[in-house]
C-alpha cells in the first residue's frame, strides 16, 4: 500500500465521481473530491448534534483536537500558491478560547477545531466577540460561546492574499450580521470569514464562472516527498473539498487515497495487453 501511495497523482475535476442528487449512489469505489456537491452547509452540523447526526451530550466536552490528524495541504491558482497549511509553513498551535482572547486583534480570523468535525471559522470584531456563519445564519457571538468547547487559533496567514485593513474587515463582517438562508452568499464559515478579510468575490457562491480548465489545484501532502493533487474550477469548490478532508482527518484521508491508488492499479492491470 505504501508504494501505491508514494506517487504524485492528478485527478481532473471532471473525472472525479460525484454523488447522485437524489441520494442514490449507483457506482462503487472511492469518492475522492466532490461528494459534498449536493450536501447542505457543513455548519448545520455544529449545534445540537454530532457529525454522525446523533444527539450531542451537552455535559460532554468536544473530542480533543489531535495535531497528528491535521491534514497538511497547499492550494495553487495556476502557478501561484494562495493557501498553505503545514507544520513548516504555519503556526498550527491551538489554545483554549480564554487564552486566545489575549492574542486576538480586531480583524483577525479565528479557526475552531476538534477531531471529527468541520473546522469553524469566525471574524474577531473586538470586545471578546466574533461574527460567524452558523446554522445558515450570520451571527454575532462571544468567542467563548462560538467555540462550543473547541480549541482555537488565529489563521490570518493561511491564505496568501493581501488583507484589507482591520476596520474594513470588521465592517465587512458586521454588515452581514442577521443574514440567513437564501440571503447568504457563502456555503460555509471559512468562505465567509476569508471574504471579510480579503474581500475577494471568489470566496462567494458563484463568484467564478465554472467553464474550461480547472485553475485551482489542491495538493495534499502524503509524506515529505509525495503528494496527491486534485483540480477544481473554482475556489469555492476547492474550499468545500479541503474542509471535507479536515473533517475526515489525516488518517482517514490517507486511507481513502490508498484505496483510490489501489483501484487505479487494479484497473491498469486488468486492461487488455497489461503484463
Amino acid at each position: 500500500m505504501g508504494n501505491q501511495m508514494d506517487k504524485l497523482s492528478h485527478l481532473s475535476y471532471a473525472e472525479v465521481p460525484t454523488v447522485d442528487p437524489n441520494g442514490v449512489d449507483t457506482e462503487e469505489g472511492p469518492r475522492i473530491g466532490v461528494s459534498y456537491i449536493f450536501s447542505n452547509d457543513d455548519d448545520e452540523l455544529e449545534e445540537g448534534c454530532t457529525v454522525d447526526g446523533s444527539d450531542k451530550d451537552p455535559n460532554k466536552e468536544e473530542t480533543q483536537y489531535d495535531p497528528r490528524d491535521e491534514v497538511e495541504c497547499a492550494v495553487y491558482y495556476r502557478d501561484e500558491c494562495i493557501y498553505e497549511k503545514s507544520v513548516k509553513s504555519a503556526n498550527l498551535e491551538v489554545y483554549s478560547p480564554e487564552n486566545l482572547l489575549n492574542k486576538c486583534k480586531a480583524g483577525d480570523l479565528v479557526e475552531f477545531v476538534a477531531t471529527g468535525q468541520f473546522p469553524h471559522w469566525a471574524v474577531y470584531v473586538g470586545d471578546f466577540q466574533v461574527v460567524h456563519l452558523h446554522r445558515a445564519e450570520l451571527k454575532n457571538s462571544f468567542l467563548t460561546d462560538a467555540s462550543q468547547g473547541r480549541r482555537c487559533r488565529i489563521v490570518n496567514d493561511l491564505y496568501k492574499f493581501k488583507a484589507l485593513g482591520p476596520d474594513m474587515v470588521v465592517q465587512n463582517a458586521m454588515e452581514q450580521v442577521g443574514l440567513k438562508d437564501r440571503e447568504l452568499s457563502w456555503r460555509n464559515s471559512e468562505g465567509f470569514a476569508a471574504w471579510c478579510r480579503f474581500g475577494k468575490r471568489e470566496f462567494k457562491m458563484g463568484g467564478e464562472i465554472r467553464i474550461g480548465k480547472q485553475p485551482y489545484r489542491l495538493k495534499i501532502f502524503i509524506s515529505e516527498k509525495h503528494s496527491h493533487v486534485l483540480e477544481f474550477q473554482s475556489l469555492e469548490d476547492m474550499i468545500m473539498e479541503k474542509r471535507r478532508n479536515d473533517h475526515l482527518g489525516r488518517t482517514a484521508v490517507l486511507k481513502e487515497l490508498a484505496t483510490h491508488f489501489s483501484s487505479v492499479e487494479q484497473s491498469k492491470s486488468e486492461e487488455p495487453g497489461a503484463d
